[in-house]
């Protein structure tokens, strides 16, 4: 009886997640990897371009969203010079530009709490939490990994709806996503 019970719970629960996904696509400016410094270790690391997020929200209740997400961002350090010697011989024939590079890697688990919609717009929260981990590629020497803790709070966070089913939203908060983040979201 309790397998039925369990079976019946994960049936419906997954019924509901597939009749409301929604899948978000977005650019996050300055973001808690620069801010903290996710890449303990390496010097003159220069700031992040921002992030591309991916994510997904599956409704639990009126107005609550949870969901997974993926965020990428990426920098280099300041370019350093070395010498470059002819072959065989000690004279100096020029310089070598050369730069280390840093990968951000953050997932989290969302959750979205909408607090007021009208026809036209609609106002949310957003919070979450996970893990970065920055994939550190030095010019000379193998790559490495180091984790960090991942966090996103956006009290201030719009939508608009373009089409059905289609809105572009704008979200302001800090963490691993962004501290302002614009993009579209879709939901099936």
């Amino acid at each position: 009886m309790k397998k039925i019970l369990i079976a019946l719970a994960l049936t419906s629960g997954l019924a509901a997640a597939a009749s409301a996904q929604e899948i978000t696509v977005s650019y996050g400016a300055y973001t808690q990897m620069d801010a903290i410094n996710c890449h303990k270790g390496m010097s003159d690391v220069k700031n992040a371009w921002g992030a591309l997020n991916l994510g997904l929200y599956i409704p639990v209740s009126k107005g609550i969203s949870i969901g997974p997400s993926y965020s990428y961002s990426s920098a280099r350090t300041k370019s350093f010079s070395l010498p470059v010697y002819e072959y065989g011989s000690s004279q100096l024939y020029g310089t070598q530009s050369f730069h280390n590079s840093v990968g951000y890697h953050a997932i989290m688990l969302n959750v979205k709490i909408d607090y007021y919609q009208n026809s036209i717009v609609k106002l949310y929260g957003h919070a979450g939490a996970g893990a970065v981990i920055s994939h550190m590629m030095p010019e000379f020497g193998d790559s490495y990994n180091k984790g960090y803790f991942a966090g996103q709070i956006s009290p201030v966070c719009a939508e608009v709806g373009v089409i059905p089913h289609m809105a572009i939203f704008g979200e302001l908060g800090f963490g691993a996503q962004g501290l302002v983040q614009i993009g579209a979201k879709y939901q099936f």
